[in-house]
C-alpha cells in the first residue's frame, strides 16, 4: 500500500481553490460536499498508511507524512467547526 508523500500540499492546494469563488456554477453546498469528501480521503489515507505501517508493508516516511496530512486535515475540520459555531452563536445575539 503505498500512499502519496504530497497529500498535506494537495489538501492545502484544494483549500486554496475552494476559497476562491470559481462562478455561478459553484454553490457553497457542493464547495463544502468537496471539502468534506477530500477530508474523509484524507482520513482513510491515513488510516491505511497506518495499518500498513503495523504490518510491516510501508516504511515509517511514508507513515509520518499520511498521518501529519491526517493532523492537518482534524484541525482544519475543528477550525471550520469552531467559525461556525461562533458565526451561530453570533446569529443568537442579535436582536429581533
Amino acid at each position: 500500500m503505498e500512499t502519496n508523500p504530497h497529500i498535506a500540499s494537495q489538501l492545502y492546494t484544494n483549500a486554496q481553490n475552494i476559497a476562491r469563488p470559481e462562478g455561478p456554477q459553484s454553490s457553497g453546498s457542493t464547495l463544502f460536499a468537496d471539502m468534506a469528501n477530500d477530508f474523509m480521503a484524507t482520513m482513510q489515507a491515513g488510516e491505511s498508511a497506518a495499518i500498513a505501517g503495523l504490518t510491516g508493508k510501508a516504511d515509517a516516511q511514508t507513515v509520518v507524512e499520511a498521518l501529519a496530512a491526517s493532523e492537518i486535515a482534524i484541525q482544519t475540520a475543528v477550525s471550520v467547526r469552531d467559525r461556525v459555531v461562533e458565526a451561530y452563536q453570533e446569529i443568537l445575539r442579535m436582536p429581533v
